[in-house]
């Protein structure tokens, strides 16, 4: 490790939480029932419920991602929606998920690293 290796998070948490965040103002401009029916299209089930919770990640989730607030939990739960686009919606329908992948494996590393010392999460840390 070197010195700047704790500033890792930082750049990450901009890059899939600026992604997260575009994708959910696309989504915002379908609507709930628009984001369900999609859902409900492809064969998720508990479309409504699904596309809910898809809409509360990409956008709050990933607000909180980019300052740098509940990192983890946040990050946890956008793998878990990449997992799902990748393999039970994408893979099935012969599309390679090369992003949703890429946005996975993102994910997964913010569990790991955490909000990092640019972030707003650090300062709540450090009053406690």
């Amino acid at each position: 490790m070197n010195s700047l290796t704790p500033y890792a998070a930082f750049i990450l948490r901009i890059a899939v939480g600026g992604i997260f965040l575009h994708h959910g103002i696309m989504k915002d401009g379908m609507g709930l029932s628009g984001v369900a029916g999609f859902f409900h299209g492809v064969g998720l089930p508990f479309a409504t419920v699904g596309a809910a919770a898809v809409l509360v990640v990409e956008n709050l989730g990933a607000a909180c991602v980019i300052l740098g607030i509940f990192t983890r939990a946040w990050a946890l739960a956008m793998a878990i929606e990449m997992a799902v686009a990748s393999f039970m919606v994408l893979w099935p329908q012969g599309h390679m998920p090369e992003l949703e992948l890429m946005l996975l494996a993102g994910s997964l590393t913010l569990i790991a690293l955490g909000d990092g010392p640019l972030s707003i999460g650090i300062r709540f840390k450090k009053a406690q």
